[in-house]
């Protein structure tokens, strides 16, 4: 609720406070007052885009402070979270516009964009009047009007959550078939590099190896001789025989020596059973230096083989397994790419199905909820005396969204027999005021905790008329604020809280005065709208009669 509104230096206003109520606000005075300056300054610091010529003449800015009651629940808490501002039971909103043009915005005390202030906006004030294009009158937020008016969340949630199902369905099956055709152009690649790699088999190590082993064979031969001669001379030819003749030699003196002996014939047993070892090791390298040339070629051919698929991929050896393995991968992703789109274009008929069938369900409660708010709305005005109008809201197909399958458009034929058409281009003057004051009485419920603002919306109608408006506001504001700016004094009279707003002359500058009214001031106010800049007791006994 707008609890108050601080003006400085915009317009034909140098300095003003207002104090908002709850219930129904009402702002009279003579055209050119200034009415209209009050709403330009509240659009002003509500970020609404509007009239670029807001400061006052002479002065360097002009400053607008809003204030505002935020209950716990109020949905201005979830914008100003997003945003990052702390929130509390009052927000406050500071605006200023220099008068070279530039416009700083405060959001309880921290910078904020117009942006944030308009996100704000939408959930703190509605602006109805004849020249309403944020609320009633803008078609694009017709079936949300509507669809709160019918009170179904649970058909809209079903739609919303199978129109994410659908388009996470599609979204796979788009992706699945982009990665198909994606593998589709390199399958003559992938069935002859698989083929290549899986009939040669690379092992991780096995390059090495095959280094290794080829090295080694490149180089037996001359490395075979000095091992034979090696095994030559540890043979029984060489120093086996000598290391037996000088065992069987010892062994014959130990018989004289005593123990003195002993210690050199044990080392030389020991010795003749380390060069027995070291034969059979030479002997066993002597066989496996018996290169066979044949083999030698097929070790060369799988090393190159091995090494030129390396280059061929750009990978080391080592990873040619790994890398084979992640090709038939791809290629098995090739050949059950088929059955894996079949089931995917299933999911998507399936799911999309399933979002019509609730889209249907959801046109269907519309299509009711429709009726009853057409009749709720000429119900309404009859005591406008617009009865013989017809108001219909019209449901036409329109493109798959979260929404469903329906757009809705509020349309009027103003008598019978007259073509109809959209709210906005049909009805005009007190026509369309008393068009969207019947319609929002219908739909009060469908914003709870924001200020309604009607701008002149009595304009064009009195007597009776202008009575069943005023009682009609009264009716919306019983529950909530409402601030309306009229010329209707039967409209004035039914206000809880009235403010005169009149213009004076200082020092050749005109300026804008708002003047709360007691019971005394508003018979007078009253009683000038009545009879006009003079005021009879016939006028002032009239207003009393309004004010009851």
């Amino acid at each position: 609720m707008l609890r108050g509104l601080d003006i400085r230096d915009m317009l034909i206003i140098d300095r003003l406070e207002l104090a908002f109520q709850p219930g129904l606000n009402v702002l009279t005075g003579e055209t050119g007052a200034g009415k209209s300056i009050l709403l330009d300054s509240l659009g002003f610091v509500l970020g609404w885009r509007g009239r670029a010529d807001l400061v006052r003449q002479g002065a360097e800015q002009g400053e607008v402070a809003a204030w505002f009651d935020l209950p716990d629940t109020h949905p201005a808490h979830s914008v100003l979270e997003e945003a990052g501002i702390p929130s509390g039971p009052e927000l406050l909103l500071r605006r200023v516009n220099t008068a070279d043009g530039r416009k700083t915005a405060w959001i309880n005390d921290r910078r904020a964009s117009g942006e944030v202030l308009r996100a704000l906006s939408d959930t703190l004030v509605e602006l109805h009047g004849q020249h309403d294009d944020r609320g009633l009158l803008n078609p694009r937020g017709h079936l949300a009007l509507l669809d709160a008016y019918m009170d179904r969340p649970d058909l809209s949630d079903a739609v919303r959550t199978a129109w994410r199902d659908r388009r996470a369905a599609v979204k796979a099956l788009d992706a699945a078939r982009a990665a198909l055709e994606e593998v589709k152009a390199e399958e003559e690649f992938l069935r002859h590099a698989v083929g290549e790699l899986d009939k040669l088999d690379p092992q991780p190590g096995e390059e090495a190896e095959l280094d290794s082993r080829r090295r080694l064979m490149q180089s037996a031969g001359k490395v075979r001789e000095d091992v034979a001669r090696a095994f030559a001379a540890l043979g029984p030819d060489g120093a086996e025989s000598m290391l037996t003749d000088a065992q069987r030699w010892l062994e014959g003196a130990a018989e004289h020596t005593g123990d003195r002996l002993d210690a050199p014939l044990a080392a030389l047993s020991r010795a003749l059973t380390e060069l027995g070892e070291a034969a059979d090791g030479v002997e066993r390298c002597l066989d496996a230096l018996d290169v066979d040339p044949l083999e030698l070629e097929r070790t060369e051919e799988r090393l190159f083989a091995i090494r030129g698929l390396s280059r061929k991929h750009a990978i080391v050896a080592d990873d040619l397994a790994g890398f084979a393995e992640t090709l038939r991968e791809r290629l098995d992703r090739l050949d059950r790419g088929a059955d894996d789109i079949a089931t995917l274009e299933k999911s998507q008929r399936d799911t999309d199905a399933a979002y019509r069938a609730a889209a249907a369900t959801l046109t269907e409660a519309r299509t009711e909820a429709a009726g009853r708010l057409d009749a709720a709305v000429m119900a309404e005005l009859a005591p406008l005396k617009m009865e013989r109008a017809v108001f219909r809201t019209e449901l036409a197909p329109a493109e798959p969204g979260p929404e469903g399958l329906d757009a809705a458009t509020f349309t009027v034929a103003t008598n019978p027999g007259a073509p109809s058409g959209p709210l906005n281009r049909i009805a005009s003057g007190g026509e369309l005021s008393r068009f969207l004051l019947a319609l929002k009485v219908c739909l009060s419920g469908d914003t709870p905790g924001v200020t309604m603002i009607f701008d002149e919306i009595d304009r064009g109608v009195g007597g009776a008329t202008a009575d069943a408006v005023g009682r009609r506001l009264a009716a919306l504001a019983a529950t909530g604020q409402v601030l309306v700016v009229t010329h209707s004094p039967q409209v004035a009279a039914l206000g809880a809280h009235h403010w005169r707003v009149a213009k004076r002359v200082e020092q050749d500058a005109t300026l804008s005065t708002v003047t709360p009214l007691d019971r005394d001031a508003r018979v007078d106010e009253i009683a000038r709208m009545l009879s006009g800049d003079r005021v009879t007791e016939e006028a002032r006994a009239a207003a009393l009669a309004l004010l009851g």
